[in-house]
């Protein structure tokens, strides 16, 4: 499962204490928007309060974003700040325990009502975290919520998104799709949406038949740049045409990066190449993004940024790196 065509992510600054407010209310509604039943809704506003309120009370610079889940069904609640980090990460969990005379209730309540939550926090990135809430009554076997990140957010100024992504999970391997419309607004919204759907059901289909199909079904719109990589257990496949860079990474580095060929999916797309890139262990991740994000984040990519899990180190560089005057999307896809 992926964001829904013109469903893009929710980003909530943390610039004043009503936002702790305007993030459990935005919470609720996407959460609706998600499929969540009965009080998961609420349970979903719950967290956004707490992540909300722990960032107006002890860090700077920090922001809520929510949207469905990256990695499977649910929802995704992610929280970044620019603080000092918390000193003892297993004491904050402690209920009762607080350092401003309040309640004591917050990284206790969320680890305990989330799916699933992790959190990192030091000096060189401040205090990163994702709760993911599902539906507990599925049967269905989720995928890891942590194995996948994203986050697709459009231009300041912008309702829509001329950026999407899509991820599609078929046994251990994982398909994914990142997409930059050429422009803002509706039409590269409509284009870069027509190119998920006819994703989907060609997932499992060859990187170049897929680019292909793609290229075919944006005849008639903006067109867009567009990179589908493969991840595999020891390497990925990976092919794109126009300004989407991919990158291999592992704690001990980046490894590799490239860049689409020369061109416009949907109108003067070259025969599109399949590229092979090597991981480099089991904590290898690829990292793809729009040029929405400054790609200059990679000269200075620091070693605890490099082990940080995909939903972490998505969130850390779209908040720290994004240029707000472009539609923005990155993925990562863990090995």
């Amino acid at each position: 499962m992926t964001p829904a065509p013109g469903m893009p992510t929710v980003h909530i600054p943390m610039d004043h204490y009503s936002a702790v407010y305007a993030a459990a209310n935005q919470a609720r509604e996407v959460a609706r928007a998600c499929g969540l039943p009965g009080a998961l809704p609420d349970r979903a506003a719950v967290l956004a309060s707490e992540l909300a309120s722990n960032i107006h009370k002890h860090a700077r610079d920090g922001a809520v974003y929510l949207q469905p889940g990256a990695a499977g069904n649910g929802m995704d609640i992610l929280a970044v700040d620019q603080g000092p980090g918390i000193a003892d990460l297993d004491l904050s969990f402690t209920d009762g325990y607080t350092t401003t005379n309040t309640l004591g209730a917050g990284l206790g309540a969320v680890r305990r009502i989330a799916t699933h939550f992790t959190i990192r926090s030091g000096s060189a990135y401040g205090t990163l975290a994702h709760a993911w809430i599902a539906d507990p009554r599925l049967d269905l076997q989720p995928p890891p919520p942590t194995a996948v990140g994203a986050l697709c957010l459009p231009a300041s100024g912008q309702e829509q998104c001329g950026d999407n992504y899509a991820v599609v999970r078929h046994g251990k391997v994982r398909t994914g799709l990142v997409l930059d419309g050429l422009g803002h607004g509706p039409e590269a919204a409509a284009a870069v949406q027509r190119a998920v759907r006819t994703f989907h059901p060609l997932a499992d289909h060859g990187l170049a038949d897929i680019m292909t199909a793609i290229h075919r079904a944006l005849r008639h719109t903006r067109g867009a740049a567009a990179a589908v990589v493969r991840t595999h257990s020891d390497h990925v496949e990976y092919c794109g045409t126009g300004n989407v860079r991919v990158f291999t990474l592992s704690p001990q580095g980046i490894h590799q990066q490239l860049l689409g060929q020369p061109g416009i999916v949907g109108y003067n797309m070259p025969t599109p190449r399949v590229h092979t890139l090597q991981l480099h262990g089991r904590d290898s991740v690829v990292l793809v993004h729009t040029d929405g994000i400054d790609h200059r984040w990679a000269r200075d990519a620091s070693a605890a940024y490099l082990r940080l899990p995909p939903p972490l180190m998505v969130a850390s560089l779209v908040h720290h790196h994004r240029r707000r005057r472009d539609d923005a999307t990155a993925l990562a896809i863990g090995s």
